[in-house]
């Protein structure tokens, strides 16, 4: 009956543990249209905090949204490994802000935010022009903020 009681307890332990660090924390990346640089972002982020075991992942959002991701970016990431088949930008949401844990922007603003932290990559070069150079100085941001999200 005791071993009964114990296993129990220890079942009921484990099953609150794994539900309690399953939940990743949330990075919005956030571009105007939703369709070049944020699913680029989200992409390399995604990549790199699963390399790392970090409990976070990221969504791409846009202020103005296209009904699909660039050719540029289509190419580009399935050049890169990346399969975009369902990937299509969605309006960046109140929620989606609340939510997060960080917001970042590339050369837009969203509403007044409450997430954790809020960073501004602006100034990334344009995916249309030469995808390779963008994507360099997107992935640069992204390493360095998974270094950072290493310490934390």
């Amino acid at each position: 009956m005791i071993k009964n009681i114990i296993l129990s307890i220890l079942v009921i332990y484990t099953i609150f543990a794994c539900e309690t660090n399953s939940k990743s924390k949330e990075i919005v990346f956030v571009c105007t249209h939703g369709a070049a640089r944020s699913p680029i972002a989200t992409a390399y982020f995604n990549k790199l905090a699963k390399e790392h075991n970090l409990n976070y992942h990221a969504v791409f959002r846009g202020t103005e949204p296209d009904s699909s991701l660039t050719q540029e970016t289509v190419n580009g990431l399935a050049i890169d490994g990346f399969d975009t088949k369902n990937w299509k930008p969605e309006k960046v949401t109140m929620n989606d802000i609340e939510k997060a844990n960080k917001v970042i922007t590339f050369d837009c603003s969203v509403p007044s935010a409450s997430a954790d932290e809020m960073i501004e990559w602006n100034g990334t070069p344009s995916i249309s022009k030469d995808y390779n150079i963008a994507r360099d100085v997107i992935k640069n941001h992204v390493e360095q903020l998974i270094e950072k999200l290493k310490k934390e």
